[in-house]
């Protein structure tokens, strides 16, 4: 069976500065994968590159979150799956939530721990709480793969936890970029080192030596 994410010496430049070199990269369907490295690694522009390599039916969760801040927790969610709908049902939505729409996003805010939240503008929202929301949307949208940059960063240590497992439960084939080593150890089977725009290593994180990390993170 191919590979679901494929990328074949793949390079990437922001105003004629190189930020990736030469990557190949193959994903399997069924993999759990998180990016690792220091700050200015690399690790969102090889997120978002692959991403542009399979298409828009992936769903992303966003550093920033990429929320509307004016529209509740519900309709954040909802827009998971806005392109699924035509411009009357969303319109209709958005006045009068639908029992169908309701009835499906409801669970995700009871296991995101925001089943409180589902009325309230998400600018009212901490900042973990808006980050939940965010992962609510991604999971909303019922992706084959999901994508994630920092998706715990604002998230106390508990949630965190839940979070993954959870994301790792109802994602078929999820990628992340994490800045927390231990956490990346302990809830993904690969892990992909990142420096300088270049990957330090491809490994199971069995195989994944602190060694390695202290290299990979030295300045």
């Amino acid at each position: 069976m191919p590979p679901v994410i494929r990328l074949q010496n793949a390079s990437v430049s922001y105003d004629r500065l190189p930020v990736l070199h030469d990557i190949t990269l193959e994903i399997e369907d069924g993999e759990k994968v998180v990016l690792v490295g220091p700050s200015g690694a690399g690790k969102t522009t090889l997120l978002r590159k692959l991403f542009e390599s399979v298409g828009a039916s992936a769903a992303f969760i966003h550093q920033d979150y990429a929320l509307v801040p004016q529209l509740s927790t519900f309709h954040n969610v909802y827009m998971g799956r806005l392109d699924r709908h035509g411009a009357l049902y969303n319109g209709l939505n958005l006045a009068i939530p639908r029992r169908r729409e309701v009835e499906a996003i409801t669970p995700l805010l009871v296991e995101l721990n925001l089943e409180d939240k589902f009325h309230e503008r998400v600018s009212e929202l901490s900042g973990g709480q808006q980050q939940r929301v965010a992962v609510a949307r991604a999971l909303y949208r019922d992706a084959d793969i999901v994508f994630g940059d920092e998706p715990v960063s604002a998230v106390d240590p508990r949630q965190s936890d839940a979070v993954l497992t959870l994301l790792k439960q109802e994602t078929r084939t999820l990628v992340l970029a994490m800045h927390d080593v231990d956490l990346a150890l302990e809830h993904f089977d690969r892990v992909i080192g990142l420096r300088n725009g270049r990957m330090a290593f491809d490994a199971s994180s069995t195989h994944v030596a602190r060694d390695h990390l202290n290299e990979l993170f030295a300045s």
